[in-house]
């Protein structure tokens, strides 16, 4: 079973986790990036504020979202990217809290996806002063990105876990996370939207 994911990252526009402004998307397919893409999103109403922080950090305004899908009308495009992937990301529990979030802030039942983090990889891989993504990149041999933008986040986080397998000898995401010592989760919906 070759080494197939695709990395995630969310910015959002406010301190809400349902406030996704942009997503970048990377897949990689036996250990190779093959597609990236990434694109605005209009956050879901109610959660759609700009906060000033948040635009210092990635450059978004709202003037930037005012014709971009909304939630509801981006999440077949990112469902048809991902497949039947495992989905990684660096502080994973962010991007994934994202998923729930604006699925629930918009009726959208909570997509069933694996996911494992990048963040928890680096801890077990390399030994770091810093273990934010940049610094992590670096050591995987990735540089010069701008930071915050989600496509090259995105692929930060990728060319980590192609690295990271690499030196634990990993053919795969399972093998992986079982030699670094963590753990696939899932991303699912709550218990009572199953059970309906």
């Amino acid at each position: 079973m070759p080494l197939d994911f695709t990395a995630i990252d969310f910015e959002t526009a406010n301190s809400s986790m349902a406030s996704a402004c942009s997503v970048g998307l990377v897949k990689v397919r036996d250990g190779q990036v093959v597609d990236r893409i990434g694109w605005f999103i209009r956050p879901p109403q109610g959660h759609d504020h700009f906060f000033e922080w948040n635009t210092r950090i990635h450059g978004i305004t709202a003037d930037m979202v005012l014709d971009a899908p909304s939630w509801v009308e981006q999440m077949g495009d990112l469902a048809t990217f991902v497949g039947d992937d495992a989905l990684v990301a660096h502080n994973a529990g962010f991007d994934m809290g994202v998923i729930k979030a604006a699925c629930a802030a918009t009726g959208l039942q909570t997509p069933l996806y694996s996911y494992f983090c990048s963040l928890q990889i680096a801890r077990t891989t390399y030994q770091l002063e810093s273990y934010k993504l940049p610094s992590v990149a670096l050591a995987a041999g990735f540089q010069d990105f701008p930071h915050h933008d989600a496509v090259a986040d995105a692929e930060a986080c990728a060319a980590i876990i192609i690295h990271a397998a690499d030196r634990h000898g990993a053919i795969d995401v399972a093998e992986l996370v079982e030699r670094a010592g963590v753990r696939l989760s899932t991303i699912a919906p709550p218990a009572a939207a199953l059970a309906g």
